[in-house]
């Protein structure tokens, strides 16, 4: 294998994939730290993740090799295959994204996705307002989600969210702690194929480049 510092260097990620990376990043770890306090503060950093998310699935329908799904997502068969060589320290090296890789950034997506529609449908729900204002109501919401609540009572006595929030809201606390895990999860990972294949993963999402071949 060649000397890393001396290998031939190339752009594997273009700049809307890098950016979007670390918005997410940033935006993630505001919303999730700030726990609604202040609350403009956690609803901007979830607009952000509404809108990054959006744009990357277009990202990756549209954009270039490296950043379309069609690089990188597989079947599960291979993901695990790659997970269990990666493990013992002997993977195949993949200029873009890995197996393992591409099917933790579907799973991030989704993740990221419901966190950040449920509490936008909290925050329709609870105090009439947000994007979703006027199509997510109580009126939306399924029986089960509106047991023990007030029929008069829509928004609440003092412009406070009804009942009928708390199911939106729960599923936003669950959604945002798996979206925590798998990032636990991606950060292992990326350590770990970082030191297998002897490359700085993390710079390579900042700077965009990685070497070129062993």
């Amino acid at each position: 294998m060649a000397d890393p510092a001396e290998a031939e260097m190339v752009r594997v990620w273009d700049p809307l994939v890098r950016i979007g990376h670390w918005v997410l990043v940033v935006a993630f770890a505001t919303a999730y730290l700030t726990e609604g306090e202040p609350a403009w503060l956690h609803t901007t950093a979830g607009y952000a993740i509404a809108a990054t998310v959006g744009l990357r699935i277009l990202w990756g329908l549209l954009g270039p090799r490296r950043a379309r799904f069609s690089d990188f997502v597989t079947g599960p068969g291979r993901v695990m295959t790659y997970l269990r060589v990666l493990i013992a320290g002997r993977s195949e090296r993949h200029l873009g994204h890995s197996p393992a890789g591409g099917a933790m950034i579907v799973a991030l997506l989704v993740a990221l996705a419901i966190t950040a529609f449920s509490g936008m449908a909290t925050l329709a729900v609870e105090e009439g307002e947000g994007p979703l204002a006027g199509i997510v109501t109580s009126a939306t919401l399924p029986t089960w989600a509106m047991e023990g609540e007030d029929d008069d009572d829509h928004y609440g006595e003092h412009g406070e969210g009804d009942e009928g929030g708390e199911a939106f809201e729960e599923i936003h606390e669950v959604a945002a702690n798996i979206t925590l895990i798998l990032i636990l999860l991606h950060l292992a990972g990326v350590l770990w194929a970082s030191r297998v294949h002897g490359e700085n993963l993390t710079k390579a999402m900042i700077d965009g480049r990685k070497r070129a071949a062993e």
